[in-house]
């Protein structure tokens, strides 16, 4: 039913639209595919997994609270609390309490994780490139990156009531 009562008709895609949003699914998936191959073949973990070490690469002295971790990863706090556990179990992450607040924890690289990082980065960039970036145009690549922008915007909405997965 529709906001008022009514039975309103779905706004269905037109085939254009059901062309391109096939496209996409497509894509994306095999995409994620491609990149979760390559990283289980070279590093014996999965693409999520390999961009969580990178985030906390890139933070001051390697660690992140797990909170933060989680909304920059975009992923539930269940999922990533399942993911640093793994990636303790390999040495490459340890989890740290924080002393400001006794429920905080942050999640810190370790020099076995940069390590892996530094071993694996080369054959991931060259999978994304190979994937992606050699395939477009400069013009498509732009073009790309706007559309991926306007998308994940109008997902991430802001606000109290906001239903995004760093918030369940």
């Amino acid at each position: 039913m529709g906001p008022m009562g009514d039975m309103t008709e779905p706004r269905w895609l037109t085939d254009e639209e059901q062309r391109t949003w096939r496209a996409y699914l497509h894509a994306t998936t095999l995409l994620e595919d491609h990149l979760d191959r390559q990283l289980q073949r070279d590093a014996g973990m999965p693409h999520v997994y390999y961009g969580l070490l990178v985030q906390l690469s890139q933070a001051p002295r390697r660690r992140l609270r797990m909170t933060e971790l989680a909304k920059s990863a975009k992923i539930t706090r269940s999922r990533l609390s399942h993911a640093i556990a793994r990636l303790e179990k390999s040495d490459w992450v340890v989890r740290e309490n924080c002393p400001s607040d006794k429920r905080g924890q942050f999640a810190r690289l370790t020099d076995e994780g940069m390590e892996v990082l530094r071993r694996t980065a080369p054959g991931h960039v060259a999978a994304v490139r190979q994937a992606m970036f050699d395939r477009l145009s400069a013009e498509q690549m732009t073009q790309l990156g706007e559309i991926m922008r306007v998308m994940a915007e109008g997902l991430e909405p802001s606000g109290p009531d906001a239903d995004l997965p760093w918030l369940r």
